[in-house]
């Protein structure tokens, strides 16, 4: 979740779990996790990516998007087990 109000429209990345009109509410009342929701995002970009290509392949792309984080951080956002 970057800062692009500047932009036209802030990217809803929950896309699959709820609107872009709750979305934008929510996050206009800081109601959001930064750090969930870019982990449960890197979680569905790597689910997704791994229909086209193997993990390691898949936790680079993720790394060019992510670039502060580091190889072994993604693999555990990755594979961490939902409590």
């Amino acid at each position: 979740m970057r800062n692009e109000r500047n932009s036209h429209k802030l990217e809803n990345p929950l896309q699959d779990l709820i609107d872009d009109r709750t979305f934008t509410e929510l996050n206009r009342h800081n109601l959001f996790n930064a750090k969930a929701v870019r982990d449960y995002r890197i979680r569905w970009l790597f689910k997704n990516m791994r229909k086209d290509m193997s993990a390691g392949d898949a936790i680079d792309t993720i790394r060019e998007i992510y670039p502060f984080l580091q190889f072994d951080t993604v693999r555990k956002i990755v594979y961490q087990i939902n409590k």
